[in-house]
């Protein structure tokens, strides 16, 4: 899975946030050629050939296991490099991907990010390790206004949002750290 792009353009003075100017390569969403759709927090992960991936990260120095599937070539300036690694069942790092895994009923090719107690510090607050397809929770927006999708950021308890172009695959994102904006934190019941 390709690393994209966010929807509004970088604040030049502080590369962490956006400003109220759309990203030209992500005009579509405003165009009304987009589905959003829920960004969950945790590991990215893939079913490929119905097999299970985690995301590897080949940063630059860092060496590229034997049989990683690249996600897309290097970036020439940070040296980003993702790739899929096949999880392995014998080793313990990868637990956590098979229990979740194992409990999935359709294991269906794509995408899916893994959340669950022990992924990220459980921000979504899953009981259990769980994959979530990318894509699967559709939101519905009444405007696409910078300052009202800023607002439903700091409303809801959610990381973001994922833009998915309606017919050719793109996609785009926007956090609610892009606005400055912390995730909640879910008190133990």
């Amino acid at each position: 899975m390709k690393k994209i792009s966010t929807l509004f353009a970088k604040d030049p003075n502080n590369l962490a946030r956006v400003v109220n100017k759309i990203n030209a390569e992500n005009a579509w969403v405003i165009n009304g050629e987009a589905i959003a759709t829920r960004k969950f927090d945790g590991t990215s992960s893939a079913i490929i050939n119905g097999e299970l991936y985690k995301r590897f990260d080949a940063k630059k120095g860092r060496t590229i296991p034997a049989n990683a599937i690249p996600c897309q070539e290097a970036d020439l300036i940070s040296g980003h490099h993702p790739h899929w690694l096949k999880c392995d069942r014998s080793k313990s790092e990868d637990k956590h991907f098979f229990e979740a895994f194992d409990r999935l009923e359709d294991k269906t090719d794509g995408t899916y990010e893994l959340c669950g107690p022990k992924v990220q510090g459980n921000p979504e607050n899953f009981e259990k390790h769980t994959l979530v397809k990318h894509g699967s929770e559709i939101l519905d927006f009444v405007s696409l206004d910078f300052d009202d999708l800023e607002k439903t950021l700091s409303e809801n308890d959610i990381e973001g949002i994922v833009f998915h172009h309606i017919s050719d695959g793109r996609m785009c994102k926007l956090r609610k750290t892009d606005f400055g904006i912390k995730r909640l934190k879910l008190e133990a019941v």
